[in-house]
């Protein structure tokens, strides 16, 4: 993955030169006011990014609740994923890519529009030379816990 597959805006702004290694490619995309296009879609944004970690903050609405009148778990999914997938992003080599092999979610409490801000942050647990570990938390303002996620990436060449 490059930051050119991450955002259309991205590649317009500024092209990614050859070689950069995942942080930078990340680094670089935040700083052009860029994000991955399923953050835009979903409206959640880079929060922080390091080598190894990687954190997104969004604020969920009525326009993403579930026939039960909250948050529908994929919004959950889909920031806890991306965290995890980003933080072995910023671990990468130049001409390195990854794909999420697997990832299982935990749900621990409903969100609704009413709990603000909420944040993904995810963390590599352990980065080989074919597959990498991570975890991520999501939680509220308050450091609630609402959903947890464990993934395994396959880490290969781009």
């Amino acid at each position: 993955m490059t930051i050119q597959d991450m955002s259309p805006a991205a590649s317009e702004a500024d092209d990614a030169p050859a070689g950069l290694s995942g942080l930078a490619q990340l680094r670089a995309l935040a700083a052009a006011g860029g994000r991955p296009a399923m953050a835009a879609t979903l409206g959640f944004d880079f929060a922080e990014i390091e080598e190894g970690r990687v954190a997104f903050a969004g604020t969920p609405g009525p326009h993403l609740y579930n026939p039960l009148g909250t948050v529908h778990g994929g919004y959950a999914a889909t920031l806890l994923d991306s965290a995890c997938g980003c933080a072995v992003h910023s671990r990468l080599a130049p001409g390195q890519a990854y794909t999420t092999l697997e990832i299982k979610i935990a749900y621990h409490r409903a969100m609704t529009a009413e709990t603000g801000l909420v944040r993904a942050e995810g963390t590599v647990i352990s980065f080989g030379r074919r597959t990498a570990f991570a975890e991520a938390r999501l939680t509220d303002a308050s450091g609630r816990v609402y959903a947890t996620a464990t993934s395994t990436l396959l880490i290969m060449s781009a």
